[in-house]
């Protein structure tokens, strides 16, 4: 059975609230599911859900929960036709944008920035 196919991602956030506002008003992606430990957003395909770092050893034991402030360990790539008609769009959402959009030498033009977790994102526009 091949493995190919992501079909959800969980983060874990200290701010379950503020994490669940940054992406509702960021993203404008439909809420699915929440309860008091989670909130799950549909992106296309993939479920992103926002769980409480509290929660997060059930599902990850024996591994171990990094500090948020250990650093970017991943980062999540959204493709748009236009990266900076969306930077003006994050940035009358109140986002600040860490780097770019900046053409990169794969061919890509990109942005980034992160949620109020410190998860890393980047939307990309391919240009070459």
């Amino acid at each position: 059975m091949p493995l190919d196919h992501i079909s959800a991602i969980s983060l874990f956030v200290e701010d379950l609230p503020a994490a669940k506002a940054f992406y509702a008003e960021v993203f404008d992606a439909p809420l699915v599911y929440e309860d008091a430990n989670c909130a799950v957003f549909k992106f296309d395909s993939v479920l992103i859900n926002l769980l409480k770092v509290a929660n997060a050893p059930e599902i990850i034991a024996p591994g171990v929960v990094a500090p948020r402030d250990a650093g970017s360990r991943f980062q999540i790539s959204i493709w748009v036709a236009d990266v900076d008609a969306v930077a003006a769009q994050l940035r009358q959402r109140g986002v600040t944008i860490l780097q770019g959009p900046l053409d990169r030498p794969w061919g890509v033009r990109t942005l980034n920035f992160i949620d109020p977790a410190g998860h890393s994102w980047e939307v990309g526009q391919q240009i070459g």
